[in-house]
């Protein structure tokens, strides 16, 4: 099941909903002032596939991690063909 994050846009609170079906943020108010006005922001999301090294082995995955609008994302090269 997927877990929602939104914002109310009345006080900017940030909350999560976990979504049994589609039409479960139908009726949403936020927990905090009870306002029907939510947006939905995107998550950020982070994992590893593989490990790295310094030496610039082009083989393995490389993940790397920088700061970004939303907070901290991840940029993974995994190898294979490029396209």
């Amino acid at each position: 099941m997927p877990i929602y994050e939104f914002r109310c846009l009345s006080c900017n609170h940030c909350f999560e909903l976990l979504s049994v079906r589609k039409d479960d943020t139908l009726e949403m108010k936020c927990p905090s002032c009870e306002a029907e006005e939510v947006e939905r922001v995107l998550s950020c999301v982070s994992y590893v596939m593989g490990s790295s090294s310094s030496s610039g082995d082009s083989g393995k995955t490389k993940v790397t991690s920088k700061s970004c609008g939303g907070g901290t994302c991840a940029t993974i090269d995994i190898p294979g063909p490029s396209r």
